[in-house]
């Protein structure tokens, strides 16, 4: 597999001791934003303690290719060209993640972290030469267009993606916002594939929504961690909590969350733990060993959580989603996780170029590495859809449809409080009905545990 996910969407790289300036990993208290500075890994220091030369007969060989490519290569290459792809192939032959910036991937880099770009807001990986769908962000072209987790992009552009144009592929899907492009879409469970004709937008992923859900019960939804996650969670949980009270209980709903930083996956949990580790690092270089613990301060005081997970919570979302299960703090629900359980660090070469590499691989509280493994849901739910069921119409369904019935002292409160929709939250999303439900539950054992 081949992954590419910086030119698309966001940056799914766990960015646990990059040295980029947005990506820079401390313990300390994360509620606020991650200050630039300057790690003491780089690509020069990383290369000064190489700890083996390179065989003679290893260049030589290399050397000779480069020169066959150069001179034999049916169309005329330059050396740069070259040289790139001799870089970027090795970086691909070592894992999904790791890859080759240029300036304009570390441009992307930053346009990613920021949740700001043109595009159609979606999160890819190269498998076996396809583009397969990690997740769409939520409220872009991708997303309204029905594209789910799992889904693999066949063409762009009537262009069959394959191995040969997969960079390619990749650029098509940006571009300036109000340009048309068409993908050619596969649906994971579907043998059928469909023409989708979509319009590139200008993407501003507002990673955090909070909304009431239910008198007394959060909906809290992270679409992605960007620089700025952390802090507009705890502002915005705050506000709500101010013009709203305590709640009783919140559902984060974490499903196709491709992830983002490291550092602000931390911050996020540690915005619901009062104590008790988050995650740990563990990788050959010392940067890549780290250890992050909460810190007093749960924004809920220990209202019971559900989260949401799907096949398209990935990375970050899976560092919250482990540290909250670990923790016993929240009760996850849905699909098992997608599995990405390792850490790149961005190396600089020079200004317009680096290396993205798989430096650590995470661990969460309990000392489980989720890689290509997810974490499996305490709750587990299909990928289900409700419709509501016809039935004839009913002369008479309940007391009050009786002539000259007693009217009930409190209908006038109780109808402002009312919530029976006739099952419209399990309609429009079976799923966060479902968690609603077990967070009521569990609420009610709290209350009765209190008393």
């Amino acid at each position: 597999m081949r992954q590419h996910p910086l030119r698309l969407a966001l940056a799914l790289a766990l960015g646990a001791v990059a040295a980029i300036p947005t990506a820079q990993a401390q313990q300390k208290p994360l509620r606020q934003p991650d200050a630039p500075a300057a790690s003491s890994t780089s690509a020069a220091a990383v290369v000064e303690k190489a700890d083996e030369a390179v065989s003679l007969d290893d260049v030589r060989n290399f050397t000779r290719v480069y020169h066959i490519v150069q001179q034999a290569y049916v169309e005329k290459l330059d050396n740069k060209t070259i040289m790139n792809a001799a870089i970027s192939g090795m970086l691909q032959n070592l894992d999904p993640h790791s890859e080759y910036l240029d300036k304009e991937g570390l441009d992307e880099l930053d346009e990613d972290t920021t949740g700001q770009y043109g595009g159609l807001g979606i999160e890819v990986l190269q498998v076996d030469g396809m583009l397969k769908i990690v997740s769409p962000i939520d409220d872009t072209p991708a997303s309204r267009a029905g594209i789910k987790p799992g889904d693999t992009i066949l063409k762009v552009d009537g262009m069959v993606v394959d191995s040969q144009n997969i960079d390619e592929a990749f650029k098509k899907l940006r571009g300036d916002p109000g340009s048309k492009i068409t993908l050619t879409i596969l649906h994971e469970k579907s043998d059928k594939p469909i023409d989708l004709p979509l319009v590139r937008e200008r993407i501003n992923v507002t990673s955090v929504k909070v909304r009431q859900l239910d008198p007394g019960y959060v909906y809290i939804r992270l679409s992605q961690f960007q620089e700025d996650t952390a802090t507009d969670l705890d502002k915005k949980l705050s506000d709500f909590i101010k013009k709203n009270g305590a709640p009783r209980g919140a559902v984060l709903d974490l499903r196709s969350n491709p992830g983002g930083l490291l550092t602000t996956a931390v911050g996020v949990a540690d915005a619901f733990l009062d104590s008790g580790t988050i995650v740990t690092t563990k990788g050959r270089l010392p940067d890549a060993n780290l250890h992050f613990d909460a810190h007093p301060g749960d924004l809920l005081k220990g209202a019971p959580m559900v989260i949401l997970t799907d096949n398209g919570t990935a990375s970050a979302a899976e560092i919250v989603s482990g540290a909250l299960k670990d923790n016993h703090r929240a009760l996850i629900m849905g699909r098992r996780t997608f599995g990405k359980g390792v850490v790149q660090t961005v190396l600089p070469l020079d200004q317009d170029h680096a290396v993205k590499i798989t430096t650590a691989r995470y661990y969460t509280p309990n000392g489980t590495s989720i890689q290509a493994e997810g974490i499996k849901p305490d709750i587990a739910l299909a990928d289900l859809a409700v419709n509501k069921a016809d039935t004839p119409p009913q002369l008479i369904g309940s007391e009050a449809d009786l002539p000259n019935h007693l009217v009930n002292e409190k209908a006038a409160a109780d109808d402002k409080n009312a919530t029976d929709d006739d099952g419209k939250l399990a309609i429009e999303d079976y799923a966060l009905s479902q968690a609603l439900n077990v967070l009521k539950g569990m609420a009610l054992n709290r209350q009765v545990s209190n008393r």
